[in-house]
C-alpha cells in the first residue's frame, strides 16, 4: 500500500476543494425543506458548487448519474436523486464530492427534515459523534486498524453497528485512493498494518446501521446501499490531513 504523503502546498489545494464541499453542505442544510424532491436537492447543490468554481466530482464517477448522493431514510450511502418528495420526519444523508484544479474534496452529513423522532436524533448523533471522536484521537504513528477499532467500539457502545464492506478512503489527485479506512476492525489485531503519518490525507465516514451491518444494493438503481435490516441509517464524513502529528479537518468553513 503506497499512501501518498502530501506537502503543505498540496494540502492547501485540497483544502480549497474541501472548503467548496463544506460551503455547499452548509447551504443545503440551511435550505433543504419538506416538499422538495431529491432531484431538487441535487440541482440546488450542483448549482451552488459550480458557483464556487468547483466541479461536482461525483457526476459520472464510476457511472453515477448525478452530482450529489441523496440517501433518504433507509438508504445509508450512494442514494440516487429521484422525484421522491421530502416530508417532515425524514432524515436525509447528503454526500458531496468536488474537484478544483485537479484536487478533490469529499464530505457528508445527515440532516433532519422538520421534526424527527428521538430515535432518529440518536442515530444521526452516533454517526456525527463517532466522526469527531475519531478525528480527535488521530495521531502520527497510530495504525489505521487502531482507528477503525476505536470507531467500531464507539459505534457499538451507542447501540448501533457499522456498515461493513464500505469504508473511508484516501483522497488527493483522485477521489479515492489508499488507504481504506473501515469503521470496524478487519481481522483480530489492531496493532497491524500501515501507520498514520504526517502528510496523509483521507476521509473518515461512519456509516451507521441499527441492527444488521450487512449491505444490500438496490436492484433497480444499482447504487443505493441499505442495511439488510431495512431500518433507517445515518452517515457523516470529513476529509482530514495529518499535520503536526494530528488530524486537521479540510472540509469545514
Amino acid at each position: 500500500m503506497a499512501i501518498p504523503l502530501r506537502k503543505q502546498n498540496e494540502i492547501e489545494k485540497l483544502r480549497i476543494a474541501g472548503h467548496a464541499v463544506a460551503k455547499t453542505l452548509s447551504y443545503l442544510q440551511d435550505n433543504v425543506k419538506s416538499g422538495m424532491t431529491l432531484l431538487d436537492v441535487d440541482k440546488m447543490g450542483e448549482e451552488y458548487l459550480l458557483s464556487l468554481g468547483a466541479r461536482p466530482s461525483f457526476k459520472g464517477l464510476y457511472g453515477f448519474p448525478n452530482a450529489i448522493c441523496t440517501s433518504l431514510n433507509e438508504v445509508i450511502i450512494h442514494g440516487v436523486p429521484t422525484t421522491q418528495v421530502l416530508k417532515d420526519g425524514d432524515i436525509l444523508g447528503i454526500d458531496i464530492g468536488s474537484e478544483v484544479d485537479g484536487w478533490y474534496g469529499d464530505a457528508a452529513i445527515t440532516i433532519p427534515i422538520g421534526k424527527i423522532s428521538k430515535e432518529d436524533e440518536d442515530l444521526i448523533a452516533c454517526s456525527k459523534d463517532a466522526l469527531y471522536y475519531a478525528i480527535s484521537i488521530i495521531k502520527d504513528g497510530m495504525r489505521f486498524k487502531e482507528l477503525s477499532y476505536a470507531l467500531e467500539k464507539f459505534i457499538t457502545k451507542r447501540g448501533f453497528v457499522p456498515l461493513v464492506r464500505f469504508c473511508g478512503h484516501g483522497i488527493g489527485r483522485e477521489p479515492h485512493c489508499d488507504p481504506e479506512v473501515p469503521n470496524y476492525l478487519e481481522g483480530n489485531n489492531p496493532k497491524q498494518g500501515p501507520k498514520i503519518k504526517n502528510g496523509m490525507v483521507f476521509c473518515i465516514e461512519p456509516m451507521i446501521c441499527q441492527k444488521d451491518e450487512e449491505p444490500e444494493i438496490d436492484k433497480i438503481d444499482k447504487w443505493s446501499v441499505r442495511s439488510r435490516d431495512g431500518l433507517r441509517a445515518s452517515h457523516y464524513e470529513h476529509q482530514v490531513a495529518v499535520v503536526n502529528g494530528k488530524a486537521e479537518i479540510l472540509t469545514k468553513i
